[in-house]
């Protein structure tokens, strides 16, 4: 696996990740969809420490910086 993912797309990753999860813990939002959210917070914040997304991959999309 190549790392797909820039600093900055890590950054807004993690941040909405965060968002997620607090209205899932605060209850805001509950049920099916708190679940479903939980599950996608998980995905961006795991994406996010290995620095690969699949669907980046798919769609040939790199916002990692290229090292010389």
């Amino acid at each position: 696996m190549r790392k797909n993912l820039g600093s900055t797309d890590r950054f807004i990753r993690l941040f909405i990740a965060v968002a997620l999860l607090t209205t899932f813990y605060t209850e805001t939002v509950t049920g099916t969809l708190g679940y479903i959210l939980a599950a996608v917070a998980g995905v961006l914040i795991f994406t996010t420490f290995i620095s690969f997304c699949p669907i980046y991959s798919l769609l040939g999309i790199n916002s990692c910086k290229v090292k010389k």
